[in-house]
């Protein structure tokens, strides 16, 4: 009779094994430039933040159905979120969309203990799961919260960083006003039929931003007062 624990890690063993080779995939292709997106990727196990039919494919580079018409993004999208935001331990981030929560766990690896990261969903069973995940895998201390991400979240502002997991028709105001001057906003902004335009916005003062087109991507549709 097979022993169920050597099984068990046998198959640790190989998925351990394939998220070193999708990190290293991932610095070839140029997504991934810090040591601290690189640890953080190579240590946040992408399988748990799955649903159970999709385990086998957690390390490959694209993003996979979770339920409720969502999708958990691709990992190049991850490290490209992390490093266009020029996250740094100890910031204050918001993010709209938790899904399952593994980008939410990247995340937080990178702000680190000192950090604070808030996350909103608007469903809420996948609101549930993320909530049990990130407590299972360790992730107790990001705040996730149930209702409109359009809305963000002003008793907790201002966020040093804010990033949307969904596509909206434009950046809301509500979230670039709960920005810390110089703070940095990533949206994906354009039409509902799942192609858009990366937006990164600096504020420079209360009513100035710096925008910067990153380049087409696609993602799912932002719902909410200020989405879609």
């Amino acid at each position: 009779m097979d022993d169920p624990n050597l099984h068990k890690n046998k198959i640790f063993q190989k998925r351990l094994s394939e998220r070193q080779k999708l990190v290293k995939q991932l610095l070839s292709h140029g997504h991934i430039k810090s040591d601290i997106v690189k640890h953080a990727m190579e240590k946040v196990p992408r399988e748990e933040f799955l649903p159970l039919e999709q385990k086998p494919y957690a390390y490959s580079d694209r993003p996979l159905p979770i339920g409720k018409g969502q999708t958990i993004s691709a990992p190049h999208m991850v490290a490209i979120i992390c490093e266009s935001l020029s996250l740094k331990e100890g910031m204050k981030v918001l993010e709209i969309g938790t899904g399952f929560g593994y980008n939410a766990a990247v995340v937080a690896e990178v702000i680190g203990e000192t950090g604070k990261l808030y996350s909103i969903e608007r469903v809420e069973s996948l609101h549930n799961i993320a909530k049990e995940t990130l407590i299972r895998t360790g992730y107790s201390n990001v705040n996730l919260v149930l209702g409109d991400g359009t809305l963000g979240i002003p008793e907790a502002a201002p966020f040093d960083r804010i990033y949307l997991t969904a596509a909206a028709p434009y950046v809301p105001e509500t979230l670039k006003n709960q920005l810390n001057a110089g703070g940095k906003i990533l949206a994906p902004v354009g039409e509902i039929d799942l192609y858009q335009e990366l937006i990164l916005m600096e504020k420079i003062s209360d009513n100035e931003f710096k925008t910067f087109n990153l380049g087409g991507v696609a993602f799912v549709p932002l719902i909410g007062e200020h989405g879609w």
